[in-house]
């Protein structure tokens, strides 16, 4: 649904893209990381059609976004973040000339605007012009704007900043709810936990060029290294009592817990687990160690800057 190949942006003699190459195909939602001026805009407006790229090529539902931009706008919903509302209309005035501009006709735009202002809170506001609106109410309806046409494509660049956690929430769960065999999505976003609970594929974005891309499992072997399990144990426990099998290196150790890398969990942890029942170990859990995107973002961030890890 969206595919760029050596996707590429010079601005005089700097280039804000470098060689990008996503895919993302209908059913999986993608989260564009990286630092602000990293180039995730620049990527967004390329596969929009408003800036043509200046090596590569990308296609979005099929279209070249050169050659077929017309096409390309007419299948993509962009919400930028700059939201462009028109302050002196009203929700209702708003949504309705999106649906013009889609070429719907009187009854699809009434239907769909009337559906996504009810899903998004605003039915009471509707007939109030958006210039009152509050931060959050109009990042909801220029959401709802971007979904207008039902399009197959979406590009949210931080579809949930200035929301309360309950806005959030119904956008994310709306975000989520896209997803399907006919619709693609990217995310831009600064929220970790975000992109996180939505993201199918993960893709972090440095200087202009891709530094990680993959699962966010595949990301966590590649940056994190081998999964790591802990064992925490309801008082102290002397260790000199256990001989830990092969195969089991040990990353921490305490008096109440433990924390290792197996190669073969499926075989050592229940090992573990029967060995120090024999020694009438007072085990409270074993459990792998919870491993965020956030660690793997950090972590990648500081070794692409040259920073020491701590």
């Amino acid at each position: 649904m969206i595919q760029t190949e050596n996707l590429s942006k010079a601005f005089s003699d700097f280039w804000a893209v470098d060689d990008v190459k996503l895919d993302v195909k209908p059913g999986q939602i993608l989260a564009l990381l990286g630092q602000n001026g990293a180039g995730k805009t620049t990527t967004i407006r390329m596969l929009t059609g408003l800036l043509q790229p200046t090596r590569g090529w990308a296609r979005v539902a099929g279209y070249d976004v050169v050659k077929e931009p017309n096409q390309v706008r007419a299948s993509v919903g962009v919400l930028t973040e700059q939201h462009g509302l028109y302050l002196r209309m009203t929700a209702v005035e708003y949504l309705d000339f999106f649906g013009k501009v889609y070429h719907l006709d009187v009854d699809a735009r009434k239907k769909r605007s009337n559906h996504l202002l009810e899903y998004f809170g605003l039915a009471d506001a509707a007939h109030r012009r958006i210039g009152e609106y509050s931060k959050g109410m109009k990042q909801k309806l220029a959401l709802a704007r971007t979904l207008i046409h039902e399009p197959p494509a979406l590009l949210l660049d931080e579809p949930t900043s200035a929301m309360d956690p309950e806005s959030a929430r119904l956008v994310r769960d709306e975000i989520a709810s896209l997803r399907s065999s006919q619709r693609a999505i990217v995310i831009c976003t600064h929220n970790l936990a975000e992109a996180e609970a939505l993201a199918d594929e993960i893709a972090i974005i440095y200087r202009g060029k891709i530094l990680l891309q993959g699962s966010l499992e595949t990301l966590k072997q590649e940056v994190l290294g081998s999964t790591e399990y802990e064992v925490i144990f309801s008082s102290p426990y002397d260790f000199r009592k256990f001989n830990l099998p092969i195969g089991v290196e040990v990353v921490e150790r305490t008096e109440k817990q433990i924390r290792f890398r197996s190669e073969n969990p499926e075989v050592i942890n229940p090992l573990l687990l029967k060995e120090f029942s024999a020694q009438q170990a007072p085990v409270l859990t074993l459990q792998e160690t919870p491993r965020s995107l956030e660690q793997v973002y950090l972590k990648a961030m500081s070794e692409a800057n040259g920073e020491a890890i701590q």
